[in-house]
């Protein structure tokens, strides 16, 4: 089982990769597919290793760079498919947030001291990774479904979506904005008191 666990962790960081250049090719509905198959391994490979209690160093540092590398690509591929300030400057911040983190904890290494993702299971930085995967999702799929629209296209339902989902999009950017710096003040208090351990 532990091996299925980092497998989906591993599968995650390919798909990271493999979006580039399907959602480059304008290959949209193969990176939407990619992108769901790569967020759902992230819940799946979790609830496995809770439920058969096979968690591993191996598989935490996975896990956390399959995490960062699907959802930070995909926001800077988003941004290239729509250079809009409204979906750029959420994207930067939360990319520049996730910089603030890997260098506070990168110098706690240097002390040898740790500092834990939380484990609780609404913590804000999972709910922040969430929303992150939640607006890209649907970002991905207004690419998909417009590009499949031809001039014969009279489907209600599709013209609804091309309408429904950049707002759902956009709006989940700016949600997970809050909570990315949110989760970035806790991370930034708990620096603080990991500090005071260092002579």
């Amino acid at each position: 089982m532990k091996f299925f666990v980092n497998f989906l962790s591993a599968f995650r960081i390919t798909a990271a990769f493999l979006i580039i250049p399907t959602l480059m090719l304008k290959l949209f509905w193969v990176t939407f597919i990619l992108y769901v198959l790569g967020a759902a391994s992230d819940w799946f490979d979790g609830f496995l290793a809770r439920k058969y209690n096979c968690c591993s160093k191996l598989g935490g540092v996975l896990d956390h760079i399959g995490d960062k590398l699907l959802v930070c690509n995909t926001l800077i591929l988003v941004t290239l498919m729509a250079p809009v300030w409204f979906v750029v400057i959420p994207v930067i911040i939360m990319i520049a947030r996730e910089l603030y983190i890997s260098g506070l904890r990168e110098f706690l290494g240097t002390q040898k001291i740790e500092m834990p993702v939380p484990k609780a299971r609404f913590s804000m930085g999972k709910i922040k990774t969430t929303i992150q995967m939640v607006a890209t999702c649907a970002l991905l799929l207004w690419f998909a479904v417009g590009s499949s629209i031809t001039p014969a296209t009279d489907s209600r339902i599709v013209f609804y979506l091309i309408y429904i989902l950049p707002q759902i999009g956009i709006f989940c950017l700016w949600f997970a904005l809050v909570a990315s710096l949110w989760s970035a003040t806790e991370y930034t208090f708990t620096f603080a008191e990991k500090l005071k351990k260092i002579k």
